[in-house]
């Protein structure tokens, strides 16, 4: 359980820097360049996200349930996660209104996310993991929020509704992948087992 902590703390940490210490983001750039800091901040980020794997697969074997969730709360779940899915392939074309209208349509994914794996999984290891990310996502969606206001970064302008077609379509086949097999072969468990 320890190494998950570590690995969470870490990980949401590095993923945090420009809202908790931005001095310090903007003191490593000065000194390493925007390539060197992207360089380190990716090495950062890997090795922090295969600790947090590593720590929750070891935490999974060993703790305890905090509470069970009921059977229809899985349905609820994979729901979520075609629209987390939809949100995360809109994240990543052009804008379509999903991406206009969400303004963060990545953050919101990854709040979705955490908020059906919430809601299906009552084992600490699952909570702990889970409420950090949806944690991370609120904190990131507001510190976002407000450098808009202040005018540091611009929302993407909306260029087609054909991207929203191509958000759905392909969200809708990567979530059918992750139900049907992807899930079970990376996480160890089938989403569909209830």
């Amino acid at each position: 359980m320890t190494l998950l902590i570590v690995g969470i703390i870490l990980f949401v940490g590095v993923h945090l820097v420009r809202v908790l210490v931005p001095d310090f983001r903007r003191s490593m750039i000065a000194s390493l360049g925007e390539k060197g800091w992207r360089v380190a901040y990716s090495i950062a980020s890997i090795a922090t996200l295969i600790l947090l794997i590593y720590g929750f697969g070891q935490a999974r074997e060993v703790t305890g349930v905090l509470y069970s969730p009921p059977i229809w709360m899985a349905h609820i779940s994979i729901t979520l996660m075609l629209i987390a899915m939809i949100c995360l392939v809109a994240s990543l074309l052009p804008a379509g209104h999903i991406a206009t209208k969400t303004k963060h349509p990545m953050v919101l994914s990854v709040k979705i996310w955490a908020l059906a794996h919430l809601l299906a999984n009552g084992e600490t290891s699952s909570v702990l993991l889970f409420a950090a990310f949806l944690a991370w996502g609120v904190i990131l969606r507001i510190s976002l929020k407000r450098r808009q206001r202040a005018g540091e970064i611009t929302l993407r302008p909306f260029v087609s509704a054909k991207y929203d077609l191509y958000a759905i379509i392909i969200g809708i086949v990567v979530w059918a992948l992750i139900i049907w097999k992807l899930h079970e072969w990376l996480i160890g468990v089938s989403p569909l087992v209830i």
